[in-house]
């Protein structure tokens, strides 16, 4: 069948103890080992490259050969699972965060998330804003929000948004110190990501109105991670950064 037969030549083309899959000869009619063997290099330096385009923070803090050959056995360990080059990698950061080599870099992995999460909003569907004039103030408590499609969170036990942020630029980036916990807000209302901070509580609050829950109970979410939550600060980010689209008082299908 065609679609064992190309799974059988994805898994060839990355394992070179694998051998040259039936079928395929050169000029001359015969398997060519060595024919084959310049596909696969090539097939490994394009995933590579993908790497190294969706993640170039982490490659300017690794170096080009170090990001090489971590990329190289990256690619060879988690092949390609869709056809659609611009999701390779989201694998990523989870294996920086086992990669023992980089464990002297132990927030190298969250940088990594940013990258990713940078991208998946700078890609994410567009939605303007609807109506949100309507809200009845005293009521809000229980309304639910919907928010930006490209809105993505992700939190950190270290400073990863500042070493992530200073290492942007080519010039030399300034010493870090990378203690210190920072959640980070991703949102593209326009044509440009904004990577905005998110108080304590804030990550929690926003993840519970991703599920669909009212602005209380999510706040809620919030206060059990960080009692002092700013729950008026982090809409007030929210409505000034246009990431709610929508206000409704219905339950959605898919909240739990």
């Amino acid at each position: 069948m065609l679609s064992e037969r190309l799974k059988t030549f994805g898994q060839a083309a990355l394992n070179a103890r694998l051998p040259v899959p039936e079928g395929l000869t050169g000029p001359d009619g015969l398997p060519s080992d060595r024919r084959f063997a310049v596909y696969r290099n090539n097939v490994v330096v394009g995933l590579v490259q993908a790497l190294k385009a969706a993640y170039p923070v982490v490659h300017r803090l690794v170096g080009e050969e170090f990001f090489r050959v971590m990329g190289t056995y990256f690619a060879r360990r988690d092949p390609p699972a869709s056809p659609i080059l611009l999701h390779y990698g989201e694998s990523f950061p989870d294996f920086l965060a086992i990669f023992e080599p980089v464990a002297h870099l132990p927030w190298l992995a969250d940088v990594a998330r940013l990258e990713r999460a940078r991208l998946e909003a700078y890609h994410a569907a567009e939605a303007p804003p609807g109506n949100l004039s309507t809200m009845a103030p005293g009521r809000f408590g229980q309304l639910r929000l919907t928010l930006h499609p490209s809105l993505r969170i992700v939190t950190s036990r270290f400073a990863a948004r500042r070493i992530w942020q200073a290492n942007l630029a080519d010039n030399p980036p300034p010493a870090i110190d990378p203690t210190g916990s920072e959640d980070t807000l991703f949102l593209r209302p326009d044509a440009q990501v904004l990577a905005l901070a998110l108080a304590p509580g804030g990550a929690a609050f926003l993840r519970a109105l991703q599920r669909g829950r009212p602005v209380m109970a999510a706040a809620l979410d919030g206060i059990a991670e960080t009692p002092g939550f700013d729950m008026a600060g982090t809409l007030s980010l929210l409505f000034a950064n246009r990431a709610v689209i929508a206000l409704s008082d219905e339950e959605p299908a898919h909240a739990h």
